[in-house]
């Protein structure tokens, strides 16, 4: 067995299963067709490569990533003389887990004190669900945390933070109406007074295509470094795995707005969309700081490329 289809070290054997659980559709979707072809012997003719690139783009890893790969495991296939199918499953794990293993990138926070944390995505994306869960990390990490209330559109949004506030016993900075840039002017410089490690700013759900609303969010990070140069130290975005390769479309709006340098991919939670990070790792390469699971406290955790390998193919 290879060394990536073992839980590393220290990740636990509950949250690899957790995950392997998350990703059961994917597998399913793609491990199934994977199955028909690499169960049997086969030559690697030109009919067996178009089959499995039919099998991972419904897998949903994408046109890009699925041309990619086959690539990759052509040339692995001269280079290492391999010549049925049978062999050739080890090497797309591992031409997976080198697609991966550039954007498997922890989130480091001790460069700045506060760091601010500034929070984006789509509606119904888990956003404020995954604050909650950030919180409860870094906390576990021995950093104080603010939360910044952001999303000023929505009341049960801020009704929802501030219960993840009292769930993880942190200050959430919130105002009844406002903007949400005056919001998180004001958490960033309460942060500055108390000596908070941790600023994590939400924001209001918005559309790509709500041209208006991304140019006030454009705003809030404007704002925010008014407060504290240099920061937002992260822009992170907030993706629901079962948008599948609209994610991807998601991440270049966003990006091209706000310059996002980090992805939570949230909703493993049995999604069959899980192939997207490979759309994501190939044709917009930013780092994916953490994946979700579930909805536990715990079931946020930084993704590591091994495990999630290991997960979709176990």
């Amino acid at each position: 067995m290879l060394s990536f289809l073992k839980p590393s070290p220290g990740s636990g054997g509950g949250w690899l299963e957790r995950l392997r659980q998350g990703l059961t559709k994917t597998r399913e979707q793609l491990g199934g067709r994977l199955g028909a072809l690499f169960g049997t012997a086969r030559p690697l003719d030109e009919a067996f490569y178009e089959e499995l690139e039919t099998a991972l783009i419904a897998g949903d890893v994408g046109v890009a990533a699925a041309a990619h790969l086959l690539e990759d495991l052509r040339a692995r296939a001269r280079r290492e003389h391999i010549t049925d199918s049978g062999r050739l499953q080890q090497a797309l794990k591992a031409a997976l887990l080198d697609l991966l293993t550039p954007i498997a990138v922890p989130l480091k926070v001790d460069a700045r004190k506060p760091f601010v944390i500034m929070i984006a995505g789509v509606n119904g994306s888990g956003k404020t669900t995954s604050i909650g869960k950030l919180a409860h990390y870094f906390q576990g990490r021995g950093n104080s945390v603010l939360l910044a209330a952001g999303d000023t559109f929505r009341a049960a949004a801020r009704e929802q933070l501030i219960a993840w506030g009292e769930r993880n016993n942190v200050a959430v900075i919130t105002q009844q109406s406002g903007d949400a840039a005056a919001v998180i002017y004001d958490a960033v410089s309460a942060a500055l007074a108390r000596g908070t490690h941790i600023v994590l700013a939400d924001t209001a759900g918005r559309l790509p295509t709500q041209r208006h609303l991304m140019e006030e969010i454009k705003k809030v990070k404007r704002v925010i470094a008014k407060a504290l140069p240099g920061a937002p130290h992260e822009v992170l975005l907030v993706l629901d795995a079962n948008t599948g390769q609209n994610a991807l479309a998601q991440v270049r709006a966003f990006d091209a707005a706000l310059g996002v340098t980090g992805l939570v991919l949230t909703k493993l939670d049995g999604t069959a969309k899980g192939g997207v990070i490979a759309a994501i790792a190939r044709e917009r390469p930013i780092p994916v700081r953490f994946v979700g699971v579930g909805e536990g406290l715990d079931d946020l955790r930084p993704f590591d490329a091994e495990e999630f390998v290991a997960a979709l193919f176990s």
